[in-house]
């Protein structure tokens, strides 16, 4: 096969993430590295094995021989990247959220759409083996009619005052932090298992930390700051905690928390269907179980295993039953959905129904809802429609 020449722009905790996975797909080359400066793109060069270093994002997008680019940026630069990769004619994977704002990933979606180039947003969780034997399951009619979809998404890594990230300034993460960071996955997961569309949404959204310690110098993503840097007080206004009530638009009902402040929760996503003849419910934390639920029948836990699984979802499966996959090889099955998809010379346009990954579209929906839940929490907690 031949090899796909990539290049990242922005390298801090999910870039390297991005290129692993990638790499695992053995004809993925990444060739060209952009950071904040060029010494830290060509130490980070050195450090990944990559050849060339660029002083900035538009000198790496000028290079003719990178076929696709990752955008690992903070969000406030996904826009301006983005919007730069696209008029340069280079595939695009962007790193979620898609935009700061539904209007800006509009933009970016009919852009990507006009050029014709390959696009995808890192909706990661939909790629977990039994995520797609979830979705299998209800697509098929196993659980009858779905009424009620629910969750949630929790963390602790914002437990403390000295925690900080980007993610809490709302000019680089958004006005939202916990809804925008991980509640945009809880959504996307959501649907992607019930294969249905959220319509309205109730939002209690809440600050509990809400004066930080924010460090003078840099600072690795979800690293502990425990008073040991010199720092100065931050007044935070984007959210760590959050309810939202949703509908669906089948009539089914939904409730979701998320939060960041959540002490013992690592990374706690959690999805349930009920329907009108059974239930499903997968853990993040607990990826190889997918959980059954019968009112006429004891219950059950079907372990990953590709022989017990629906037939089209047999290929996400890496590792024979009871060799534990995980956060990983998620991401490996996303990458490898997008990069096949570029490598048999697939067109977005013509060939859209050989997409199996999320596209800007998707992250353009994705931001639909976040902004309807912000707008519900700012309207004192009113019904708000999805503005899709």
């Amino acid at each position: 096969m031949k090899k796909i020449r990539a290049g990242i722009i922005g390298a801090g905790f999910v870039g390297p993430l991005h290129m692993e996975a990638a790499r695992r797909l053995g004809y993925v080359d990444f060739v060209g590295i952009a950071t904040s400066n060029l010494a830290s793109a060509q130490q980070k060069a050195e450090r990944y094995g990559i050849s060339m270093a660029f002083e900035n994002y538009a000198q790496l997008l000028e290079d003719p021989t990178i076929d696709a680019v990752h955008i690992c940026t903070p969000n406030h630069l996904h826009y301006p990247v983005v919007m730069a990769a696209i008029d340069a004619g280079k595939h695009v994977i962007c790193d979620k959220p898609l935009a700061l704002s539904a209007a800006e990933a509009r933009e970016m979606r009919d852009a990507a759409k006009r050029k014709g180039v390959v696009n995808a947003v890192t909706f990661n969780y939909r790629f977990n083996a039994l995520v797609q034997q979830a979705h299998a399951l209800v697509a098929k009619g196993e659980l009858g009619k779905v009424q009620f979809v629910h969750g949630c998404y929790l963390q602790d890594w914002l437990l403390f005052e000295t925690d900080f990230s980007w993610r809490l300034e709302a000019d680089k993460g958004g006005v939202t932090s916990s809804v925008g960071d991980i509640g945009s996955h809880w959504c996307d997961t959501a649907q992607f298992i019930s294969g249905l569309q959220i319509t309205r949404v109730l939002s209690s959204l809440s600050t509990m930390v809400q004066v930080r310690k924010k460090p003078k110098g840099s600072r690795e993503a979800f690293a502990s700051g425990e008073g040991k840097e010199e720092h100065e007080e931050f007044l935070v206004t984007s959210d760590d905690l959050g309810s939202v009530l949703v509908e669906f638009d089948n009539g089914a009902k939904g409730a979701f928390s998320v939060g960041q402040v959540c002490p013992g929760h690592k990374n706690d996503l959690q999805v349930e269907v009920n329907g009108s003849r059974s239930s499903l419910k997968w853990v993040q934390e607990r990826p190889d179980e997918l959980w059954l639920g019968y009112r006429d029948r004891a219950n059950a836990t079907l372990l990953r295993d590709a022989s017990l699984m629906d037939e089209a979802v047999r290929g996400y499966v890496n590792l024979p039953g009871g060799h534990g996959e995980g956060w990983a090889d998620a991401f490996k099955n996303l990458m490898s959905s997008i990069y096949s998809f570029i490598a048999a010379g697939y067109s977005p346009s013509s060939d859209a129904d050989k997409i199996t990954f999320p596209t800007f579209e998707d992250g353009y929906r994705a931001n639909c809802v976040v902004d309807a839940i912000v707008r519900s929490n700012q309207n004192r907690s009113m019904w708000t429609t999805v503005e899709y």
